[in-house]
């Protein structure tokens, strides 16, 4: 186990609360109380990370700008009430669009019991009476109706994406997928009987690197 460094509660109070304030992301409404969820789940995930390795990133402050800033710049584009987070490992992005829609139900799905545990640690924390957490391989999971919304950073390709979850969907449902620079190539992967339907970019404060919202839906949907 790693010795544990500080978590900077209040430094990153501040920083958060500046994020929010910033030109990339003040077309966000976060209340006070759900900054300070995110909050809490950034300093869980900190402490939990010295024991199971849960990311790579280690500083709370980069934490703070590649895990929850990078999550919560997805909200404006799900769709739909009922979302699933593929490959969630520790719940990004899932547990930081947990927070901010709390109207709309969260599956959290992964394979790897600790990420699980961790997941629903925070659930039970933070009261979020919205999320399930699964443990399961995507192909051995099914949710009657599907999902209004599959959201993932963890796949590698959109085709991976298309391809591993599609059972999933719901008859009206997008698959919306995080990805960094563009790749005019992934998209010819994209087969019918789907569809991208909209790329938008999104602007992270403090991370220096280009971030994209791909929504893909079948191809005869409106």
């Amino acid at each position: 186990m790693r010795k544990s460094t500080p978590f900077p509660k209040q430094v990153i109070e501040q920083q958060l609360s500046e994020a929010l304030r910033a030109e990339e992301l003040k077309y966000l409404s976060v209340t006070k109380e759900q900054q300070q969820q995110l909050v809490v789940l950034l300093e869980q995930l900190h402490k939990w990370n010295n024991a199971y390795n849960l990311t790579s990133v280690r500083n709370p402050e980069d934490m703070l700008v590649r895990h929850i800033l990078d999550s919560i710049a997805v909200s404006p584009h799900l769709h739909g009430d009922k979302v699933i987070d593929v490959g969630t490992g520790p719940g990004l992005p899932g547990l930081p669009l947990a927070i901010l829609n709390p109207e709309k139900e969260f599956v959290l799905l992964d394979s790897l019991g600790k990420r699980i545990s961790f997941i629903r640690q925070v659930v039970h924390l933070l009261k979020l009476n919205n999320v399930t957490a699964v443990q399961s391989r995507v192909e051995d999971y099914a949710f009657e109706g599907g999902f209004d919304s599959i959201v993932s950073r963890a796949f590698a390709s959109l085709a991976d994406m298309l391809g591993w979850c599609h059972h999933l969907l719901s008859d009206k449902g997008v698959f919306v997928a995080l990805k960094g620079q563009l790749d005019e190539a992934e998209f010819e992967q994209v087969k019918a009987p789907f569809k991208v339907r909209e790329t938008y970019p999104i602007a992270v404060p403090q991370l220096d690197a280009a971030r994209h919202v791909v929504v893909i839906s079948p191809a005869n949907s409106e």
